[in-house]
């Protein structure tokens, strides 16, 4: 293996945060990843990353790397990717996603592509139905709410983008609350609103009400629609509150049509992966895969 292989590795954990994500962004192992970090750590008698449970945490020597070494790799990937990005962009790709972020982030990131010849192939629904398809050869790339389980090995995900939850209703619903008791007990003082949902589980209502309010949600529920941009129009036409991301939401907070009704120090995030099937990847999914991320790194949370 050459430098040049050891400097593109370590440039990898450096930009993702972790040897388990670069290990899937390279399609190797995370032991293959973590011998070539070592080998590089011992030609440069150095430490580069301290391991903690938030991943590979850069030393100083690892920031000082990364600065010299981060443009020139870059500058000779988009080189050699050139050509292989010719040759992909005549195949096809079969994606799976949530239908609100296709339509919001996903299809405009990768219409240049579409127009620059790569046919791409939509299949819509919910995470896990999503991963199956893809175990089973159905599907090519799944941009997933869920890290597939440990039981899904022959799939591989990498740390995509975050989604930013927030709980919303309307203003009408929101004066509505005794602001005193919210402060004091929200979980009580929210207990009697109706629930919009995206599920019967309650999936992304669940996890925000264990993660700030410390279990799960004793409201009524109002309407289950699996669509989140119609829990939007729900929770705007007053059938309940409910909690969506940031991204979807954020038009209606700025128009006045909706406000938080919570507020935190940190909001509750999720992790969205993209997930393929292990092996050397194929031109065209390897390129939708880059465009995915170079569009994320300008989105931020969504």
């Amino acid at each position: 293996m050459s430098d040049l292989d050891l400097l593109a590795t370590f440039l990898e954990i450096y930009r993702r945060g972790s040897l388990t994500a670069a290990a899937a962004a390279l399609g190797v192992s995370q032991p293959a990843v973590s011998g070539q970090l070592a080998r590089l750590e011992d030609q440069m008698d150095t430490v580069l990353f301290e391991r903690s449970r938030r991943g590979a945490v850069p030393t100083p020597s690892a920031h000082e790397l990364a600065r010299r070494v981060a443009a020139p790799l870059d500058q000779l990937r988009g080189a050699l990717a050139q050509d292989a990005d010719g040759q992909a962009r005549g195949g096809t790709v079969r994606l799976g996603a949530a239908g609100e972020l296709t339509a919001s982030r996903l299809i405009p990131a990768l219409a240049p592509l579409a127009s620059g010849g790569l046919h791409l192939r939509f299949t819509l629904g919910l995470a896990e139905d999503l991963l199956t398809g893809l175990a089973d050869g159905e599907l090519d790339l799944v941009v997933s709410s869920v890290r597939p389980s440990a039981g899904r090995r022959a799939l591989t995900a990498m740390p995509f983008v975050d989604e930013e939850f927030v709980l919303v209703a309307t203003p009408t619903t929101a004066r509505s609350i005794d602001r005193k008791w919210l402060a004091e007990d929200p979980l009580a003082a929210l207990a009697h609103l109706p629930i919009v949902a995206y599920s019967g589980e309650l999936p992304i209502i669940r996890r925000y009400w264990r993660s700030e309010f410390g279990r799960r949600p004793p409201n009524p529920v109002s309407m289950i629609v699996p669509d989140l941009r119609a829990v939007l129009t729900a929770v705007i036409a007053g059938a309940g509150i409910s909690v969506l991301p940031r991204y979807l939401a954020d038009p209606a907070l700025a128009a006045g049509s909706l406000e938080l009704l919570h507020h935190t120090q940190i909001q509750p995030l999720n992790t969205l992966y993209l997930v393929t099937r292990r092996g050397p990847a194929d031109p065209s999914v390897a390129l939708v895969q880059r465009q995915l991320c170079r569009q994320a790194e300008t989105w931020g949370p969504l």
